[in-house]
């Protein structure tokens, strides 16, 4: 359009326009997540469904995407960021990117301790990380607690990821905030002196080093173990035939639970839709499919658990606010590099 011709426009018509344009936006919302999941993708196009709403997916490592919003600044068109860990959460938080929701529908579906206190994010399913031991060479009474792990009875036999590794630094975020920074210390040098062999690999592969009897026990998400028990290769079932898994700390704090979750970007172009796309994500029905998308645990009490999970029975967890898991992460930085974990 001509500038001048603009110019000459009626105030009417100017409006009529952005309003128009204002509506087209009001029909999408933009997604930024680390989850490659088919199910969620499934779960996107239902609500879209449901709502008349279109899901824009972008895909990206979770690093990546919280720079990327940071670059793109006031023109990003993120109205939604998903990640996984809730230290990952604090590093978004951290960066600025993220806006206070408030909706009385999270607030009764999501658990206190399984969301921001400011609604800045709210989780959407639990992975707890728990010990993975050798059938034939471990009791799993042996194991009752994550502290357990620094009993020198233990030395030469446990594996585990490195300190470089958000779910671990999460772990010992929760661990400073119930036990205090030196007991945790003291945990975590204990444990260190115990290794079989030094941090390597991802949890699959800490589990895959069980079963070849390179560790007896090791600590890990416990997602790893059902994709191994569910996999098509029967190689990988042979693994998991080979081990046990233990949720520690039954008789006390409960196991370690951390979350993936979702945030609204604080320039979300599309604010109320992203709200709706948050509330949808905690039907019954989504939790369904978002938890199973990746073995996970849903955060709405209720909702059916994938088989595997539902033959373990029902596990205490521990109810630390997530959000510490962040606030921690650099004070378990420092213990753990502290205490010589590689």
């Amino acid at each position: 359009m001509d500038r001048y011709r603009f110019g000459g426009l009626s105030s009417a018509v100017i409006l009529a326009i952005g309003l128009g344009a204002q509506g087209a936006l009001a029909e999408e919302v933009n997604l930024y997540s680390s989850r490659h999941y088919d199910t969620d993708v499934a779960l996107y196009e239902r609500f879209t469904e449901a709502t008349g709403i279109e899901v824009n997916l972008i895909e990206g490592n979770e690093d990546e995407l919280i720079e990327r919003i940071k670059a793109e600044d006031r023109n990003s068109p993120a109205d939604v960021l998903i990640t996984v860990d809730a230290g990952r959460l604090w590093r978004a938080d951290q960066a600025g990117i993220l806006q206070p929701v408030s909706s009385a529908v999270l607030e009764e579906r999501v658990p206190a301790n399984l969301r921001h206190p400011e609604g800045k994010w709210f989780g959407l399913s639990q992975r707890l990380r728990g010990i993975v031991y050798a059938e034939d060479r471990v009791e799993p009474s042996e194991i009752t607690a994550y502290e357990d792990l620094a009993d020198p009875k233990w030395q030469g036999r446990i594996c585990i990821r490195s300190s470089g590794n958000v779910y671990n630094q999460s772990l010992v975020g929760s661990m400073i905030e119930t036990l205090g920074v030196e007991q945790t210390e003291a945990w975590a040098k204990g444990l260190v002196d115990n290794l079989a062999r030094p941090p390597q690999g991802g949890d699959t592969d800490q589990i895959k080093a069980v079963a070849a009897g390179e560790c007896d026990v090791a600590v890990v998400n416990h997602y790893y173990l059902v994709r191994l028990i569910k996999s098509e290769n029967e190689d990988d079932r042979a693994v998991a035939e080979k081990v046990g898994i233990v949720f520690p700390n039954q008789d006390g704090r409960g196991a370690h639970a951390n979350i993936s979750g979702a945030g609204v970007v604080a320039t979300a172009p599309n604010r109320e839709n992203a709200s709706k796309f948050l509330e949808y994500l905690t039907t019954p029905e989504a939790q369904t499919y978002f938890a199973q998308g990746n073995n996970e645990f849903p955060v709405v009490d209720g909702v059916k658990l994938d088989p595997v999970l539902e033959a373990w029975g029902k596990i205490k967890t521990d109810e630390v606010n997530a959000a510490k898991l962040g606030e921690n992460n650099p004070e378990a930085v420092k213990l753990m590099d502290r205490v010589g974990w590689k």
